[in-house]
């Protein structure tokens, strides 16, 4: 992502694009402990994103905010996510696609972040 904030149609696809992978890495967990981790970031991103598709298609230009409480809180687990991608995913494709997605989000995340003091 670039250093010029997020606008909605960005983030709502970068968001559903987490999601999907998100739900093969769930499937591929090999652990209760994986699965939970996994499966909490998915449902924060999943209540954001039916908040931005509630939108207006005519809003999508405008400049990403989030909307949902739990997204303000999900940078940390994001981070934790991300240094932790091999452990908690074994297939190698997963891994690759969650590396990249997680990036992309971490950076619409954290851009919004600093705006609410976390």
């Amino acid at each position: 992502m670039s250093a010029s904030p997020a606008r909605i149609t960005d983030a709502s696809l970068e968001f559903q694009s987490l999601i999907d992978v998100l739900d093969d890495a769930y499937w591929e967990a090999s652990t209760l402990e994986s699965k939970d981790i996994i499966y909490d970031i998915l449902t924060v991103f999943h209540r954001e994103l039916n908040e931005l598709n509630k939108l207006s298609i005519q809003d999508h230009h405008y400049p990403y905010e989030m909307i949902t409480d739990v997204i303000r809180q999900v940078s940390p687990k994001l981070h934790r996510l991300l240094a932790n991608v091999n452990k908690l995913v074994e297939r190698t494709h997963t891994q690759v696609r969650l590396n990249r997605t997680l990036r992309n989000a971490i950076a619409i995340v954290d851009q919004q972040s600093g705006s609410w003091g976390q």
